[in-house]
């Protein structure tokens, strides 16, 4: 009797954020070898989360270590928010009555996407190529075994986004829906980008780490009978004093998504974990552990499996250079 055909196994990698020297080790530790343009696996290929730019000490070199694996075929990725921001900053408004860019050229958008700009002021052609090609990178890739977007998956907006594009991705129209603070695309692209959340009672607010003060907190987007603030509360942000225990209305309840046991394992990037890697749910795993904050660069080992193992990630520590 034959042995039935292993399938493909892929190794997914969390926000990258331009640390490039780390991505390199990490590859070499999972067997990957440059050669032929990019880095290969004999029997594996890669699948990055998003959030190649911004932040990190190489930027432009982690983003040429990428493409040369999505265009050789070794690797897929998803777009993250901070591409889709790059994206925004970047183009102009089509008309008078837009913005002169998509996202606005404030204090606090420009340092977010100030190192990238920075280390390619030198390479302008380049930043060019990749921005035209983040226009190709699908916001979510849904596989026989699993699933991969940046921050949340949305089952009911997903399909809707499918029945209107095919390679799922935003084209130049699609962006310029997305920039707009009303309708679907805006909804879509923040949801799959930034994922779920609540907006704070009151006057109260959160000051996040990177010195925003925000007046929303990020969710959970799988629940199992939530109840408190603290159920569904999913950020490094510590909720303010006295929220903490507070009993989520009928309304919030509403607003919350269900991602039950029974689906496909799903990952994500985007939200800034910390401690030993592990899965958040038997079929839930995050893989953004702050590498840009000398934390760590995390990949997960896909195979067969239908519960997500401890045992199947890999990381390698971030040092400033």
């Amino acid at each position: 009797m034959q042995n039935k055909a292993k399938r493909q196994g892929y190794d997914l990698i969390g926000d990258v954020h331009g640390c490039a020297n780390a991505l390199q080790r990490l590859l070499k530790k999972m067997g990957y070898e440059h050669r032929q343009g990019c880095y290969r696996h004999a029997t594996r290929k890669v699948i990055f989360l998003g959030d190649i730019v911004d932040r990190g000490p190489h930027i432009r070199e982690a983003l040429h270590v990428v493409k040369d694996m999505v265009d050789l075929g070794q690797a897929e990725i998803v777009l993250g928010n901070h591409e889709y921001n790059a994206m925004c900053y970047c183009t102009r408004g089509r008309d008078e009555t837009d913005h002169i860019f998509l996202r606005e050229h404030n204090a606090r958008n420009h340092r977010l996407i100030r190192e990238t700009l920075e280390q390619f002021e030198a390479h302008p052609d380049e930043w060019k190529t990749f921005l035209n090609w983040f226009h190709e990178i699908p916001l979510f890739i849904e596989k026989s075994t699993f699933r991969v977007v940046h921050a949340c998956w949305d089952e009911q907006a997903i399909n809707q986004f499918k029945a209107c594009n095919k390679k799922h991705c935003l084209n130049l129209d699609q962006l310029y829906e997305s920039a707009k603070d009303d309708g679907f695309m805006h909804r879509l692209v923040d949801r799959l980008t930034r994922g779920t959340s609540l907006r704070l009672p009151a006057n109260e607010t959160i000051v996040s780490r990177d010195g925003f003060v925000r007046r929303v907190f990020r969710t959970k987007f799988w629940n199992d009978q939530p109840y408190t603030y603290s159920d569904v509360s999913f950020q490094p942000d510590p909720l303010p004093d006295g929220l903490v225990d507070r009993v989520l209305s009928d309304a919030e309840q509403a607003q919350l998504l269900k991602y039950d046991a029974s689906q496909l394992p799903v990952f994500v990037g985007h939200y800034w974990m910390s401690g030993e890697p592990a899965p958040i749910t038997s079929n839930v795993v995050c893989l953004d552990y702050s590498a840009v904050k000398y934390g760590k660069l995390v990949a997960y080992r896909m195979d067969d499996e239908v519960i997500l193992r401890p045992d199947k990630f890999v990381w390698t520590e971030v040092n400033p250079t």
